[in-house]
């Protein structure tokens, strides 16, 4: 599945709630994610207006690492 590139890191965060991610802190322009499910895990994410393509390929193959899911299978259920 394509990446969107129009997405900002602010909605990256909300999305994000599905998988039990939510805000623990924000310093500067990053937002700090953390979940409980599955152990702690943290992730950090660019508080930008639009997310690079490579940033947030990173940010959802650490999420699906963490999670023991496939990448493209965590990508579908964020983006669609």
């Amino acid at each position: 599945m394509k990446l969107p590139r129009d997405l900002s890191g602010s909605d990256l965060a909300k999305r994000l709630a599905k998988f039990g991610y939510s805000v623990t802190r924000q310093s500067g322009s990053h937002i700090r994610l953390t979940t409980m499910i599955g152990g702690e895990h943290h992730v950090t994410i660019p508080a930008h207006s639009t997310l690079k393509t490579g940033t947030l390929s990173g940010i959802v193959g650490d999420v699906a690492m963490h999670l023991g899911r496939d990448k493209s299978v965590v990508s579908k259920e964020l983006f669609e």
